[in-house]
């Protein structure tokens, strides 16, 4: 016979083993009541057969007998006995048949066992009794069976019956719908992995809203397929990019060459048809040389170079270096960094980032404009920002800048291959940093990280 699935899970084999530490503790409770309520009443009934027994002793020798029959007189639970015997062992009274012999006579109570007659019945009972011998060598017996502890006994186990049966119950309904629950996510996430694995990129693992740890967990997972799916499309895009960019070069090249081979006269005109033909050469090993270092830096392959970094001094290099190229221009640059703030970072990613940001503000802001590098610090944070008095950018194009090749309407005049933001960016994202591009007219580029006490 096989079990149902839902059986075989850990939700609900967990749900047994909780059942049942519930279940110990509770026996071990009521059995710690029973325990303390015996040995209260064991004590009150021996105090109260001890002095029914000292008051029979205390009474007159004919009037004994009287003491025992009242005492038994009223006894609706028949829970009382009691017995008073001659010398020879002989009832005078009582509805006790004869003394137990296991039943010393040192007016202590014991239990023992007796039998108890009424009329012609006889019955053997096990009762908690006192015997005290009297002056004239009788023996009085007095004893009280342990009916109010019966009483709560049963008491106990019907508690027991109609509360602890029906929560066992439950607790296993409710850990067998937990597990056939969990059971059904499960599946259900198996069946969106499986067309994810098809390369249905778009599916998600499903979510309830309810914050539990399996809706956390799909939200990160969701998280993780986000990224995947934006790198897979990104790979898709760039790898046309990168077939239309290196298209025409490469044309150009076969064609400068096509075009020596046929019509070169002399030495030295072959001589500028290669030269031509390794400028355009030298422009596609460019794009190729900045994708793999792109490449190289998205996957992380600088993290082991992180050291401390004082952009204040780097700000200042970079300055220096493009100072002269503003010049020509006839651009003012200028380079505001007096706070001395640091960074955990690869200086030199760091420095080829912030020249980049510096080179596209020089190159695209008309002449007699103004570009600013500034360091400060906000908090905890050091933030780095480069200002200029360009066309900027549109707000429709502010998502697309960063994407390796793009290239705006704006800048399509200017040389270059649409990668220096697509370097900037995976610079700051190996990092942790945030880099962020206001629309123009006028541009600010912003990064801004995490920064070092010192």
């Amino acid at each position: 016979m096989h079990l149902p699935e839902f059986t075989r899970t850990t939700t609900f084999r967990w749900t047994l083993v909780v059942s049942g530490a519930f279940t110990v503790c509770i026996l071990l409770m009521f059995g710690f009541v029973l325990a303390q309520a015996y040995s209260y009443m064991t004590a009150d009934v021996d105090g109260f057969i001890e002095g029914i027994a000292t008051a029979v002793v205390a009474r007159n020798p004919d009037r004994r007998a009287q003491r025992v029959d009242e005492h038994l007189a009223v006894d609706p639970h028949r829970v009382k006995l009691g017995g008073l015997f001659a010398g020879d062992g002989s009832r005078v009274t009582g509805n006790i048949e004869s003394p137990p012999a296991a039943l010393p006579a040192d007016g202590r109570a014991h239990l023992v066992s007796l039998i108890r007659i009424d009329g012609s019945e006889r019955e053997r009972q096990t009762v908690r009794a006192v015997a005290r011998r009297l002056p004239d060598g009788g023996t009085v017996v007095i004893g009280r069976s342990e009916y109010e502890f019966a009483w709560i006994v049963d008491i106990v186990e019907r508690a027991l019956a109609l509360g602890l049966i029906p929560a066992l119950c439950l607790g296993l309904a409710t850990g067998a719908f937990l597990s056939v629950r969990a059971q059904r996510r499960v599946e259900e996430v198996n069946r969106r992995v499986q067309r994810i694995v098809t390369g249905e990129l778009r599916e998600r693992l499903p979510t309830q809203g309810t914050n539990d740890p399996f809706d956390k967990l799909a939200v990160l997972v969701n998280g993780m397929l986000d990224e995947i799916e934006a790198l897979v499309r990104g790979i898709a895009g760039v790898g046309d990019d990168i077939a239309h960019d290196l298209r025409t070069p490469l044309t150009r090249v076969r064609i400068s060459l096509e075009r020596g081979r046929q019509n070169a006269r002399s030495v030295e005109q072959l001589r500028a048809t290669v030269d031509q033909a390794i400028v355009s050469l030298d422009q596609s090993l460019a794009v190729i040389t900045a994708l793999l270092r792109i490449a190289e830096i998205e996957h992380g392959r600088r993290l082991s170079g992180f050291r401390s970094v004082a952009l204040a001094e780097l700000v200042r290099e970079v300055g220096d270096l493009y100072e002269p190229i503003a010049e020509d221009k006839k651009i003012a640059l200028v380079v505001a960094a007096k706070d001395e703030v640091t960074v955990n970072g690869d200086r030199d990613l760091l420095f080829e980032a912030v020249a980049n940001l510096v080179d596209n503000a020089v190159k695209f802001t008309p002449e007699g404009g103004r570009v600013e590098l500034s360091l400060s610090q906000a908090d905890d944070e050091a933030v780095l920002r480069v200002r200029d008095t360009g066309p900027g950018i549109a707000e429709s194009e502010q998502e697309f800048v960063a994407r390796r090749f793009y290239r705006s309407e704006k800048s399509r005049c200017n040389p270059g291959f649409g990668l220096g933001l697509s370097l900037v960016a995976a610079i700051v994202k190996l990092h942790g940093f945030r880099f962020a591009i206001s629309p123009g007219p006028g541009c600010v580029a912003e990064i801004a990280g995490q920064r070092t006490p010192g």
